[in-house]
């Protein structure tokens, strides 16, 4: 069946166009649909919001739409209709609703002021544009005043006012002089945000007269100029040094307002003297980092796309040599309404259902209002289909009078935003727009589309068909697409056709035919091979290509992946490249390119190009070093070096190398300076402070480089300030109460002069105090004691010699030491998951209590067993789990079935672990348990075989009973019926019974608890074979495989022979009995030494027969009548005569006693104590009966 996407359960219809699904905000306008399909007006261009006009020019007011019949226009200005007829000035475009006044003849612009809306409507609705507010723009001058000249003493601080004139739009502020030259700005001079100039403290070079504050407003292309104000600064003494005082903003606090999406501004300027450095900081946060900027020397700090998240308070910071202020700004950030999701254009057939969905957000939230046609859908006309829930318009069983233009409004005071969204309601059967007869050609193998673009509402039903009678294309091989495109994944030479599109609803059907044809890939099956030539003689590539016969081929051949050369040496026949009088240039990659207008294939080849006769070679080698070097032009930063070139050794020389030596600093270490041309024989060499130069040179050609000139005469460079800082600085504290302050040291030939010290600055991040500073020698690092304990600090380390001062250093962030967490995680619970998994969680500890940086949680656990967790403690191992980060929960896996766990959870830090939490404990449930231990298979008779084993090693749980299955199998390996028997969890011994004599058994034993059943183990073992029914073969075969068929248990013989054995056992018991009152001793001690662990099998001392009474006592009910065969023990290697001894040595062991604890003794003398139960054993005395069968 065609594999098809489907739409959303509840979609609306959608029209589907060409290769696209055609959105809900258009109909496609193909000129065929067009004739008679109708759609609402769309607002498709209009001038903004807020337009300010140029009132110099004439004004043009767009506004422009899309409907089927075309929409008409009409205008309202200020709320009421604006009759464009009756204003000669007023014109509007044809077949548009755009305006244009004519104001540049007569009129003015502010005649035309105001605010205006367009409507467009047809049959099928209104769509209205927004309210555009028009208004000219405005430059006014400056009022006239008389500004009196301005003196004040050096050092002081001045503010000079621009005030400029209010215009539409706001003017650029700047200032400069007479000669329009801007005034320089620096950190003591700058302007603010209102366009005042702000000097933190005034020099004698501020003196003059032509401070002047210019306007320009960019909508006119208009600038106008304040009255000049005349500044005069008295060079006597300057004032006391002072620390900083604000100049804006005043006092210590003050607000700030900004809309979503804006450029937040905001500023602090600050006098004192020195000039004081401004500092900028968010409390209880960060700035952002790819949006924030810093403007006009930092007083100045600006956050891009401002939104609600940026709301706080910033803190700026104003710091000189004597003190620092701080002044808060609380911002808040507003928001005009904006999207989260705008109705879009629906298009419906009569019946079906659809929604309008209006959604937007800003601060405060907007208020959600719908206008129908333009007008309020409270007062348009009702229809039926239509209910209003909110934000949401629902329409049910539409109909054709049921289309509409909707208008949603949100707003807020802010701003406002408008949207329109039709609904339109067609009744059209389905039309495919593919071009009928259409021919597609596909190389096998690829995939094939076939197109079936089509138009309809209801959306239409595509199916395809292929042939004339065929049935619809429900096979997996094909792919039918949502536009209704059939896709072929593998195209075969089968694949070859007519298909046919049917397009299907309710109210027709249309189809089309197209024609697939499936062409032979092209293939070069001779490719071009690899050449060496040598110079001057021809050489040809071969190209044979096989291509399917009803496409064109053209073969093209490429040289380094770019065209042949236009040479005539070149020759292209048919499938041949020849290329004569073979050059070196021509050497390299020669390529085969075969195309089709289905596919293209392409071959290389490699030629190489060599000399024709091996000539003896000129001698080439690098240069011969450059010789007699000379410093000219010394000056303090620079000096010019020149030299002469050594013989080039019959390669051109491309370049020279130039190092240094640094006698002073790095005696015989040489650097690399600088490359010129090997056209060059001068360079002009830049130099660093406080260097002894000398000067080496290099010639390079493109066999390599010349040896080294002679170094040329010395040049020590005047002392200077270091230009740079130490870099890697780092502030990471060793203990909790220091900090260590480290850094990369400069290198001498970056000291810059004699004296080289470093001038270690820090101070808390979060306080107000000052910079705490110390110069060190030349070393790396300095430590600060007496710290509290994981603190952040801004640290800098700044260079200096015995010139100057390196340039200001860069400010780093660093904590002082950490120590160890105070806090446990709490509330720690465990989830066991399964039996071998369980789920950790805990409650986080908080940052301030794990004084340091957060590592992660570590868990401990263990196994211990039940009422003895504290008592096994010192003995129980502990694995260790550890979570990065801020995790606050946990998997512990590999656990243990059946097993009593506990656990703790214990915070780390970059010092340590702290406290642990108090142990929890828990339980994992019941699992599979594994294979038994061990499976014996002993003591085989002609129809039993004991099954012996040992209980799984890891029974994970409690065992609730053991399986056995058994088959047998016979001589050719096949396998016979599977029995299944159950036996309980507290046997290690079962005998099987009634089972075929000679024959191989195969057995499958595991264990099972309440989780499952555990691994199995296998073993086979043999029935013993009926000697008794053993004849000749000549005679008596046939009677002794029959006998073997009768139940010997009622055979009157047998029965007679059973009473005959049972009164000979009783004789022999009550002789031993007797013999044993007298005292006899008997060698047991050697029967017990014979078994190696006489703990586990007392009862088992010599050949195991004692073991076996019990297993048959418990199984009383299944006695058969004694084969002869039962003689023979498990190992098959004791015999009768071994039997008969053992009685006699368990009548009389050491001490009287048949083993340690007189067990045997006591079932002999009637008692009744329990032993252990192995096999089917049994507590009760055994009848005379039971113990003959042991014995005999």
């Amino acid at each position: 069946m065609p594999k098809k996407k489907r739409l959303p359960a509840g979609r609306v219809a959608l029209i589907l166009f060409l290769c696209q699904m055609i959105s809900a905000l258009e109909v496609p306008l193909d000129p065929k649909l067009l004739e008679d399909l109708v759609q609402p007006p769309t607002i498709t261009q209009q001038s903004p919001k807020d337009y300010i006009i140029d009132p110099r020019e004439n004004i043009v007011i767009q506004c422009e739409a899309k409907g089927k019949p075309p929409p008409s226009f009409s205008w309202t200005r200020n709320g009421t209709h604006f009759d464009i007829d009756k204003d000669p000035l007023v014109t509007m475009k044809p077949g548009s609703g755009t305006l244009t006044i004519n104001i540049m003849s007569e009129g003015k612009a502010e005649t035309y002021e105001g605010v205006y809306q367009c409507t467009a409507r047809n049959e099928r609705g209104a769509a209205i544009s927004n309210n555009i507010v028009v208004r000219p723009s405005r430059s006014p001058l400056w009022t006239k005043e008389k500004l009196e000249p301005i003196t004040l003493r050096n050092g002081q601080s001045l503010v000079l006012p621009c005030r400029p004139p209010l215009g539409l739009p706001p003017p650029i502020i700047f200032w400069m002089d007479n000669s329009f030259q801007r005034l320089p700005q620096s950190e003591r001079v700058s302007q603010g945000l209102n366009g005042d100039l702000y000097f933190s403290n005034v020099l004698p070079e501020d003196t003059r007269e032509d401070y002047i504050c210019y306007a320009r407003f960019n909508h006119t292309q208009t600038i106008q100029q304040k009255q000049p104000i005349s500044v005069k600064v008295i060079s006597a003494k300057p004032n006391r040094e002072r620390p900083p005082t604000f100049l804006t903003p005043e006092g210590n606090t003050s607000n700030k307002e900004e809309l979503r999406g804006n450029v937040l501004s905001l500023e602090c300027i600050a006098e004192g003297l020195p000039t004081p450095v401004i500092y900028w900081i968010k409390e209880d946060g960060t700035l952002p980092t790819n949006r924030t900027f810093y403007r006009n020397f930092k007083k100045t700090l600006q956050i891009i796309q401002v939104s609600e998240a940026d709301s706080g308070n910033y803190q700026c910071i104003a710091k000189n040599a004597l003190g620092a202020i701080h002044h808060t700004i609380s911002v808040t950030v507003k928001a005009a309404p904006y999207w989260i999701l705008a109705p879009q254009n629906l298009v419906l057939s009569p019946g079906e259902d659809g929604s309008l969905i209006c959604r937007a957000n800003g601060n405060p939230k907007p208020r959600i209002s719908w206008l129908s046609n333009g007008v309020p859908i409270e007062i348009a006309p009702d229809d039926p289909s239509r209910k209003i829930d909110g934000d949401t318009i629902i329409f049910s069983n539409v109909q054709e009078r049921s289309s509409a233009v909707y208008q949603c409004n949100a707003s807020n005071e802010y701003g406002y935003l408008l949207a329109n969204a039709f609904v339109n309601v067609l009744a059209e059967p389905p039309r495919i727009l593919t071009s009928a007869n259409t021919l597609y050609q596909v190389i096998a193998n690829r995939p094939a589309l076939l197109d079936c673009a089509f138009f309809g509402s209801p959306l239409p039903t595509i199916e395809w068909f292929k042939g004339a009678k065929g049935s619809a294309l429900r096979d997996d091989i094909y792919v039918l697409h949502e536009n209704g495109t059939l896709e072929i994944p593998v195209a075969q030479k089968d694949s070859t056709g007519t298909y046919t599109c049917v397009a299907r609803n309710k109210l027709g059907m249309a189809k089309n035919e197209v024609h697939l044809e499936i062409k032979d890939p092209t293939r070069i099956i001779k490719q071009p091979e690899y050449a060496v030539v040598q110079r001057g003689s021809t050489v040809s590539f071969e190209c044979k290509v096989k291509h399917d016969h009803t496409l064109t081929l053209t073969i093209t051949w490429l040289k380094d992946n770019g065209e042949l050369p236009s040479d005539g040496r070149f020759t292209v026949d048919k499938d041949h490249l020849e290329v004569a009088d073979v050059r070196d240039s021509d050497g390299g990659a020669y390529t085969c390119v075969a195309n089709t207008t289905l596919d293209m294939v392409s071959a290389s080849a490699v030629l190489s190009v060599v000399a024709p006769t091996p000539t003896p070679a000129p001698i080439y080698d690098v240069p011969n070093p450059p010789f007699d070097l000379e410093l000219t032009d010394q000056l303090d930063k620079s000096v010019q070096l020149s030299w002469t070139p050594g013989d080039d050794n019959n390669r051109p020389i491309t370049k020279f190398i130039i190092e240094y030596e640094d006698a002073m600093h790095e005696a015989g270490l040489w650097h690399h300076q600088t490359e010129v041309s090997g056209m060059q024989t001068t360079a002009q060499l830049k130099l660093s402070p406080y260097v002894n130069y000398s000067f080496r040179v290099m010639a390079v050609n493109s066999l390599g480089r010349s040896l080294p000139s002679e170094p040329s005469e010395q040049y020590l460079t005047k002392a200077a300030e270091p230009d740079t800082n130490p870099t890697a600085v780092e502030g990471l504290g060793s203990e909790p109460d220091n900090l260590v302050i480290t850094w990369k040291p400069l290198n001498g030939f970056e000291s810059n002069g004699p004296g080289l010290q470093y001038k270690v600055s820090w101070r808390q991040k979060d306080g107000d105090d000052e910079w705490a500073s110390v110069v060190v020698a030349n070393v790396s690092k300095y430590i600060v004691s007496g710290t509290p304990t994981f603190v952040p600090y801004l640290v800098k380390v700044q260079a200096l010699n015995d010139v100057g001062f390196a340039p200001e250093p860069a400010v780093v962030m660093g904590h002082s030491g950490e120590d160890l967490p105070m806090v446990a995680p709490g509330n720690v619970r465990v989830n066991v998951v399964n039996s071998t998994l369980a789920e950790v969680h805990w409650d986080p500890v908080p940052l301030k209590s794990i004084r340091g940086h957060l590592q992660g949680y570590r868990i401990y656990y263990w196994k211990a067993q039940e009422g003895s967790l504290k008592r096994n403690r010192r003995h129980i191992e502990k694995k260790i789990l550890t979570f990065q980060g801020s995790k606050t929960h946990g998997m512990l896996p590999g656990l243990e079935p059946f097993s009593h766990y506990a656990l703790n959870v214990r915070v780390v830090n970059g010092k340590g672990e702290g406290p642990a939490s108090p142990d929890r404990v828990f339980n994992t449930p019941e699992g599979v348990p594994s294979a038994p231990s061990s499976l014996k298979i002993i003591n085989p008779t002609l129809d039993s075989l004991t099954l012996e084993w040992d209980p799984p090693s890891r029974p994970n749980g409690i065992l609730t009973e053991y399986t056995l299955k058994y088959q047998p199998i016979n001589s050719t390996h096949e396998l016979g019926p599977l029995v299944d028997l159950k036996i309980p969890a507290n046997k290690t011994r079962w005998t099987l019974k009634n089972l075929n004599f000679s024959t191989r058994y195969k057995f499958y034993f595991y264990a099972q608890t309440a989780a499952g059943s555990g691994s199995q183990i296998t073993e086979e073992a043999v029935t013993t074979v009926d000697e008794a029914g053993i004849l000749p073969p000549d005679v008596g075969a046939g009677k002794a495989m029959a006998s073997r068929q009768v139940d010997i248990a009622t055979q009157g013989w047998f029965i007679g022979l059973m009473c005959a054995v049972a009164l000979l056992i009783l004789i022999l018991l009550i002789v031993c009995f007797i013999r044993r009152n007298k005292g006899g001793k008997y060698p047991v001690k050697e029967k017990e030494d014979a078994h190696a662990d006489p703990e586990i099998q007392p009862m088992k001392e010599d050949d195991g027969t004692f073991g076996e009474y019990r297993s048959l006592e418990s199984d009383a009910e299944d006695h058969k009548p004694l084969k002869k065969g039962s003689r023979t023990p498990s190992d098959r290697t004791v015999k009768k005569e071994d039997s008969d001894d053992s009685l006699v040595d368990y009548g009389e062991g050491v001490n009287g006693q048949f083993n340690e604890d007189g067990s045997f003794i006591g079932q002999y003398s009637g008692k009744k104590e329990k032993e252990p139960a192995e096999g089917n054993e049994s507590s009760e005395a055994p009848s005379p009966v039971n113990a003959m069968n042991s014995f005999v």
